[in-house]
């Protein structure tokens, strides 16, 4: 059987992870499917959100995904176990801010993690940090407002630079030395926060580790890809206007950021 995987977000930040699914298998056929009536899903109870991760889940599942990945933070947080009842024979791959990683890298023993208001709440990312922080601090930061700002395009820019100085700049004078990445829309960022960090301090991204997990789930499973197929457009769906979606696609792709070639189909009530 042919693989297929679904990718799932609130809104574009999830093509980061899709770009890196994309690279490392440029003729796997990959559904992204942007939930963008209901972004940003951080300010969305827990209970809501949970309840739309099932129904899009449940769609992608419909046109075809045997694999499928939850490129979100937020919804990783609220409904991953939920979705894996739901859907027990299809593998499924949540999305975790990179806490573990960035822990075994810290030299300092100073962690920053940047993610959305809902993440820092949740259950998940305190599990997270409490199983992985050892004699490690780690400071969680919400970032409410900055995936907005991506899903408008904005990547670079004193407004973005404003809101990513008010958060680090802080726990950076502390001696941090890993910048962890705790939504996928903050992977459209690292170019802007690779001149900005100091040359010590490492950027860790999930989005990669996420894509490489993907794919050993396919192979595991014995699913194809076929590696002498032509490279394929990944075929994006939204649940709100298909039009502003594909126009915030081309905003990101205008200003620089690393995408992979996308088609958007009709819009998905």
């Amino acid at each position: 059987m042919r693989a297929t995987v679904g990718v799932f977000d609130s809104g574009v930040g999830g093509l980061s992870v899709a770009e890196a699914l994309h690279r490392l298998a440029p003729s796997l056929e990959i559904r992204y499917l942007a939930d963008t009536a209901y972004f940003p899903y951080g300010d969305r109870t827990v209970a809501e959100i949970a309840d739309r991760a099932v129904l899009m889940v449940g769609r992608l599942i419909d046109q075809g995904a045997n694999v499928v990945v939850v490129a979100c933070n937020t919804a990783t947080s609220a409904a991953l176990e939920r979705l894996r009842e739901a859907f027990p024979s299809v593998p499924i791959v949540g999305m975790e801010p990179p806490v573990k990683p960035a822990v075994e890298h810290s030299v300092s023993r100073r962690v920053l993690v940047l993610a959305t208001a809902g993440t820092v709440s949740g259950a998940r990312l305190a599990r997270l940090t409490e199983t992985h922080r050892g004699d490690a601090e780690v400071f969680t930061v919400p970032m409410p407002g900055l995936a907005d700002l991506v899903e408008a395009g904005q990547i670079e820019g004193p407004r973005v630079e404003g809101v990513l100085h008010a958060a680090m700049d802080a726990p950076l004078a502390s001696g941090v030395d890993q910048v962890a990445l705790g939504c996928t829309h903050y992977g459209f960022l690292r170019p802007l926060l690779r001149r900005m960090l100091p040359e010590q301090v490492e950027l860790v991204d999930a989005a990669e580790p996420v894509a490489r997990r993907a794919l050993h789930l396919i192979a595991e499973a014995g699913l194809v890809i076929d590696a002498e197929a032509a490279e394929r457009e990944v075929l994006c769906y939204a649940t709100g206007d298909a039009a502003a979606f594909e126009a915030a696609v081309e905003r990101l792709r205008a200003a620089g950021a690393a995408l992979p070639p996308t088609r958007v189909s009709r819009p998905v009530a």
